[in-house]
């Protein structure tokens, strides 16, 4: 189970790195920077959602 909360803070991680993509080609290539900020939304939106899963599995197995 701790190599799950590894993954969960990997796409913290993932999502910086796409941030960082976006800001250095936003003067280049307007659309790899579009690209690289939906990537960074979807990374930060499975972080909660793999956290979120991640309580709800740990309570059910409490019980």
């Amino acid at each position: 189970m701790k190599i799950l909360k590894f993954f969960q803070y990997a796409y913290l991680i993932f999502a910086a790195l796409f941030i960082w993509d976006a800001i250095s080609n936003w003067n280049e290539e307007g659309n790899r920077a579009y690209m690289s900020l939906f990537f960074a939304a979807l990374a930060i939106f499975m972080f909660f959602f793999r956290k979120r899963f991640a309580k709800k599995f740990e309570d059910r197995n409490k019980k």
